[in-house]
């Protein structure tokens, strides 16, 4: 199995940087609320005087979803829209270990951040433009059509793991009790998004180390033809 970006995302948007988790062995038995919480006060003095639209990670997106056609008001990234709910609230509620962690650091970095069962993914991840006969499968509710020319994350049968990029996920591959394995991709398109996912990946892989028994093993791409086997 591998991930990778289509050839034509990356001569859309050059400054792509990708980090790439593979995590095995999960326990959804670990308590991270330790872990969590520290996450959370770091982005809260991190962004104590910052809104979501000065952040260079979030414009990067807004710019990105406007030249994909979405009125980035209407369809925000992940990131935005977490960042705004934890703004609002001042937490986000605990859904599974991994996925946990993987917002805490979602929101400490402003970088969208999407957790795939592997174990409900065929044979590759894309990241490619949508042919629009993919499946797609919310979290509740029936399947969807997509919209041709959509960036979706696609595996090999044609379903559909997220629509428009990194706005929504699918409730087919998501991260539940019975999970054991994972592939983690956060995204950026900012100026110093390689350097910023690489801390990213730094921060996120030991955190997974905590809650996996077998293997964790990333890397970051940010280069065209990247490709991550897993």
């Amino acid at each position: 199995m591998f991930f990778r970006h289509s050839e034509e995302i990356w001569h859309t948007f050059p400054r792509l940087a990708a980090g790439v988790l593979y995590v095995r062995g999960i326990d959804a038995s670990h308590d991270v609320s330790r872990a969590v919480s520290s996450l959370w006060e770091s982005a809260r003095s991190k962004y104590a005087t910052t809104t979501e639209s000065e952040l260079p990670a979030i414009q990067a997106w807004r710019r990105a979803f406007t030249a994909m056609g979405l009125k980035p008001t209407q369809y925000r990234c992940a990131s935005e829209s977490l960042l705004r709910r934890f703004r609002k609230e001042g937490g986000i509620p605990s859904l599974h270990p991994l996925v946990d962690l993987c917002n805490g650091v979602s929101l400490l970095y402003a970088t969208p951040i999407a957790v795939f069962d592997i174990a409900k993914v065929s044979g590759y991840l894309e990241v490619r433009r949508a042919k629009g006969d993919e499946i797609y499968t919310p979290f509740s509710g029936p399947d969807e059509a997509l919209e041709i020319g959509e960036v979706v994350f696609a595996d090999d049968t044609g379903r559909a793991h997220a629509r428009r990029w990194t706005n929504r996920q699918s409730g087919f591959s998501a991260v539940g009790q019975w999970t054991s394995s994972a592939i983690i991709v956060a995204e950026a398109l900012h100026d110093t998004a390689a350097a910023d996912i690489r801390a990213l990946i730094d921060v996120l892989g030991p955190l997974a180390e905590g809650i996996a028994s077998t293997e964790v093993r990333g890397s970051v791409i940010s280069t065209v033809g990247g490709q991550f086997d897993f």
